[in-house]
């Protein structure tokens, strides 16, 4: 199962994309509603999700964490489930994306300390001992990171790698003209 953490503010096309290329690949990915069950991404559009945060069991049928990015990233930041969630992957290390403002949810509680990752500019500053990289997305290990809303596709992509491995991806990106 693949969790897909979104609250008031969240980038609608970092949420969207691996939303949508995760369950093209056989993904099952609940849509976790920080503060209710509908939030409103950065643009207005609004999102019914699948469960709430009361709601959303973390356990060990969970593969895979995914935060999107946007102005909603510091609600995330003072979430408690999120806090929870973010620890429970890494402490096991599952996988967790990061996109955009994101990344800055594992970097400034210290786990991103010796990898290389990406972000939105700036947005890594207090993120200490990271390797910070200006590339589109970037795995290292477990933790795969993007810039940007321009990057969405390809950050989708590269978690359905992680996940089913690159012939998968391959052909989901074939399947949407991506390659």
């Amino acid at each position: 199962m693949v969790y897909v953490l979104l609250t008031d503010g969240f980038e609608e096309m970092e949420a969207v994309a691996p939303v949508d290329l995760l369950r093209r690949a056989g993904a099952k990915v609940v849509t976790v509603g920080i503060g209710g069950k509908t939030v409103t991404g950065s643009h207005g559009i609004p999102v019914v999700c699948d469960v709430t945060e009361e709601s959303a069991a973390l356990d060990s049928s969970l593969r895979m964490l995914v935060l999107p990015g946007g102005p909603g990233t510091e609600k995330l930041h003072q979430s408690a489930f999120a806090d929870r969630a973010i620890r429970f992957a890494f402490e096991r290390g599952l996988l967790i994306g990061a996109i955009c403002a994101a990344p800055s949810l594992l970097g400034r509680r210290g786990l991103l300390r010796g990898l290389r990752a990406t972000s939105y500019p700036s947005y890594l500053d207090d993120s200490p001992g990271v390797i910070a990289v200006n590339e589109p997305v970037v795995r290292d290990g477990n933790i795969i990171t993007a810039r940007g809303p321009g990057a969405a596709t390809d950050f989708a992509l590269c978690l359905v790698d992680a996940l089913f491995g690159a012939d998968k991806a391959q052909s989901v990106g074939k399947a949407i003209l991506k390659t």
